[in-house]
């Protein structure tokens, strides 16, 4: 009697259990759906960056280029010197996928000028990181280590609105006005060479690239000359480019001029620039 009570028990187990697990799978029967955050399913890879080689860093720059940034390459007399003059000097890097550069360094009656280009091609190798995410912020980090001052603001909303608002001055306030604005001018025409005017401070560059700075710095060298150093970093997609160009006179009193050299390594960048799109 109790073999038969107990048959009937373990039957009744094993249905329970077959019915457990046909209900754990949907009354559907489709597989339960992965559980929310699940970053292995469905989740596409970050995409890679635009650029996947790097010029030849110094081809990269003409000779037309080079005559005007170094202008003691055209005093030199002998053709093999001003051959390897314009070849420049390559950068040791250990791997050229990556990074690649070059300098040059050239005398001439005037002055020593110096000229350095160096290419960096970001790569992550985190899938949720884009090529560029990357590159953004390692130029994000250089352009804080330049440490740029903050631009000046012009004139204000509410200083064009009072000028706005009040079309018929006394003469009184007309002549206050103009004599503050005399006073400036002259202020500004008397002001000394140490003074840098606004637009040739260091700054942020706009239309160059994706994003830009420039860097412009006046320190005295070995000798009583002082040698400018301007510099402008440019990041196009996945891709970082440093200029650095410098100039000491010979004369010891001699000071570069500060515009004249920022105007040729903008002018530099921007051919560069027109490479990488070309």
């Amino acid at each position: 009697m109790q073999r038969k009570a107990y048959v009937p028990g373990i039957a009744a187990l094993l249905a329970a259990l077959l019915a457990g697990c046909t209900g754990g799978s949907g009354s559907n029967g489709t597989a339960a759906d992965p559980k929310p955050g699940d970053l292995s399913v469905n989740t596409p890879a970050a995409q890679p960056g635009k650029y996947r080689t790097l010029p030849e860093a110094c081809a990269a720059v003409s000779h037309d280029s080079l005559d005007s940034l170094l202008p003691g390459i055209k005093q030199i007399t002998d053709q093999d010197r001003r051959d390897t003059a314009y070849e420049g000097q390559a950068t040791l890097t250990y791997d050229t996928d990556r990074r690649v550069g070059c300098g040059w360094k050239v005398e001439s009656t005037d002055a020593t000028d110096h000229l350095s280009v160096d290419f960096e091609r970001v790569v992550s190798y985190d899938n949720a990181v884009s090529d560029d995410s990357r590159a953004e912020d390692i130029y994000a980090t250089e352009e804080t280590a330049a440490n740029l001052p903050e631009a000046s603001a012009s004139a204000t909303p509410s200083d064009t609105g009072s000028a706005t608002a009040t079309p018929s001055a006394t003469p009184s306030a007309s002549a206050s006005t103009s004599a503050s604005s005399t006073s400036s001018a002259s202020a500004s025409i008397s002001a000394g060479p140490s003074e840098t005017p606004a637009d040739l401070q260091p700054r942020k560059l706009s239309g160059l690239g994706d994003e830009a700075f420039l860097n412009d710095k006046l320190n005295s060298g070995s000798s009583t000359a002082q040698q400018r150093t301007v510099t402008v970093v440019f990041r196009t997609s996945n891709v970082i480019v440093r200029i650095e160009y410098a100039e000491q006179p010979t004369a010891s009193t001699g000071t570069p001029d500060s515009k004249e050299m920022q105007d040729k390594a903008r002018n530099l960048a921007q051919k560069l620039v027109d490479r990488f799109n070309g």
